[in-house]
């Protein structure tokens, strides 16, 4: 019972670190999840729910609770912490980020990476860094409710839950490019149903949809898709750099930089895969 205990409360743990970590721009949960060493869990959780439903239920249930949690609690000081050390807290980021890869990349399980899949990652890391890209404002929500607004809600969920399951896309830019970044936070803060529902419908079959095709190419072909989240990891890279440092600041920067890799390397050396 103590370790279940113990289990519970790490879960709880990462989860409001990836709830934390969701709100700061170009942040992934994704990556972030995969930097904790819960990815893989989440995915397995989301398609097993029906066979194993309490225990994938009570899993996903303290994991989702921790996270709100965290966007609400822990996102404001994060954000400022960013805004007074903008560059140093990046490249912390960007530490960590590169720290989580080589863990990461032992789960491709051979000893010789394919061409191929050496390309299938520089496509993931060209598709991370072209969100980056994407014009502001493709929906263009207002607040309004009819059937398109209704649909065009289901449409957006679908697209942020790709972002959320997917590593190295952040559901933060991905609602700035869609022009629903304050209209979802103004709903959160209003409790606007009539925003909410359709939006999490979309999120859900989004959600459950993308990380039942993750989890069956993971078993079927782990080289091939642990290569593409590689990918998509290295360029969330260019969302994150906050640009040049100067003067002292570069020396902080290398400093955050140094400490992020080295503690989630060893973090990342510590799991059992």
């Amino acid at each position: 019972m103590e370790k279940g205990n113990e289990r519970t409360s790490t879960r709880f743990i990462k989860g409001f670190i990836v709830g934390a970590s969701m709100l700061v721009p170009g942040a992934s949960g994704g990556t972030m999840a995969i930097i904790l060493g819960i990815y893989d869990d989440l995915i397995h959780a989301l398609c097993d729910l029906r066979r194993n439903l309490k225990e994938n239920f009570i899993f996903l249930a303290t994991f989702t609770l921790a996270a709100i949690i965290g966007i609400l609690l822990f996102s404001r000081p994060m954000l400022t912490a960013i805004t007074l050390w903008n560059k140093p807290m990046m490249f912390l980021f960007m530490g960590a980020i590169l720290g989580s890869i080589p863990p990461l990349y032992r789960k491709v399980k051979v000893s010789r990476i394919k061409p191929m899949n050496i390309m299938v990652a520089c496509v993931g890391a060209l598709l991370g860094i072209m969100t980056r890209y994407l014009p502001e404002g493709v929906f263009q929500l207002n607040e309004h409710f009819d059937i398109y607004y209704f649909i065009m809600l289901i449409l957006a969920g679908i697209v942020i839950a790709i972002a959320l399951i997917l590593p190295g896309i952040s559901a933060s830019y991905i609602l700035l490019m869609m022009g629903m970044y304050d209209l979802t936070l103004l709903a959160i803060k209003e409790i606007n149903l009539y925003y909410l529902i359709p939006l999490i419908i979309g999120i859900l079959a989004g959600t459950f949809t993308t990380a039942g095709i993750l989890e069956r190419e993971m078993k079927r072909h782990p080289q091939f898709t642990y290569m593409l989240i590689i990918g998509f990891m290295l360029g969330s890279l260019v969302q994150v750099f906050p640009g040049i440092p100067t003067n002292m600041e570069l020396l902080y920067c290398i400093l955050t930089f140094l400490i992020g890799f080295i503690v989630i390397l060893r973090i990342g050396k510590k799991r059992v895969y």
